[in-house]
């Protein structure tokens, strides 16, 4: 296929588009370079990879990079809750009004397949703390950011529902790992640098759940979507992560502790009852659907992470590259 990633330069992307590139498919990457294009220097040479430097708020540009194009991955977003907080007009600007037009173009240049990333966020708090919620649960957005992925999704599931579009939307858990667009922002990444580089961690709201996935399964993900028969995708909805890998914030920092294996580690727990994103998740369906599992455990992240830093390939953690 000829695929386009939008936001490809990211953390997901600059892992999904050598990924696409080795299955023989030829991949258009549309970004603003926010975070810089060096993510991208692995590819550079391929013959299959095109860059086009450009915002997917400008209709030209779109129109111009959805030329001979037969699927559409869409990562391109202002991402995370303190981002979409601290720039809220252009978080909708880029996660709504750009999508939106994004999906309009899409279906004027008769893309057969189109695939979104959304957020396990969406689930806001859970009611039933003793269950699990999965893809038929409602939906209770807390911030803007899944504000934002809830009403892109709404915009294009009504999309496959009117127009026939192969349209998905994936609910990523909260991702980890290596990427050549690190990102240190992210709690695995974040608990596990600075347990390693500063001996002390402040963690808020040790009982809270979240899901997590590495960044690689993610990528495998979005793959295995773009290649299953339209009639199982057409209109879904997955949460994307495994059940296995849900833990609360005081299970993960002791995992993380136990990896790490300093006597001199210190951590401080500050409770709180109000932050409101509480979710445990069940992601039975695309396992069930796709015969999609993850191949990485959280367990697994950490011991990337320790290579990294122990061995020094970053050093400069506090850069602002490295957060978004």
């Amino acid at each position: 296929m000829n695929i386009l990633v939008t936001g490809g330069a990211g953390y997901i992307g600059s892992i999904l588009v050598p990924m696409l590139l080795a299955k023989d498919h030829r991949v258009r990457v549309l970004d603003t370079l926010l975070h810089g294009g060096r993510s991208l220097l692995g590819v550079w040479s391929s013959p299959g990879f095109e860059l086009r430097r450009g915002d997917i708020r400008d209709r030209n540009e779109t129109r111009a990079a959805l030329g001979g194009i037969d699927a559409v991955v869409h990562l391109a977003a202002i991402v995370g809750d303190p981002a979409c907080a601290r720039h809220p007009e252009l978080a909708r600007s880029v996660n709504l009004e750009a999508s939106q037009l994004l999906f309009e173009e899409s279906k004027r240049a008769d893309v057969s397949r189109l695939v979104v990333a959304s957020t396990c966020s969406n689930y806001g708090k859970m009611k039933d703390p003793n269950r699990y919620v999965d893809e038929t649960t409602e939906l209770s957005p807390v911030s803007l950011y899944a504000e934002t992925k809830v009403s892109m999704e709404q915009t294009i599931l009504a999309l496959a529902r009117t127009d026939g579009l192969c349209a998905t939307s994936l609910r990523f858990a909260t991702v980890f790992g290596v990427s050549p667009r690190m990102r240190f922002d992210l709690m695995v990444n974040e608990f596990t640098m600075e347990l390693l580089t500063k001996r002390r961690l402040v963690v808020y709201g040790e009982q809270f759940w979240r899901p997590y996935i590495h960044v690689r399964d993610v990528a495998r993900a979005i793959e295995t979507v773009l290649g299953a028969p339209s009639e199982k995708v057409r209109g879904e909805v997955f949460n994307v992560g495994d059940t296995q890998q849900n833990y609360q914030k005081g299970q993960l920092v002791k995992l993380i502790c136990d990896q790490v294996k300093n006597d001199e580690i210190k951590v401080e727990y500050v409770h709180k009852e109000e932050d409101p994103r509480d979710y445990r998740v069940s992601f039975e369906k695309i396992k069930r659907a796709l015969g999609f599992g993850t191949t990485c455990t959280v367990e697994d992240g950490v011991r990337e992470i320790i290579r990294l830093v122990e061995q020094g390939v970053i050093t400069d953690f506090d850069n602002p590259i490295y957060r978004n």
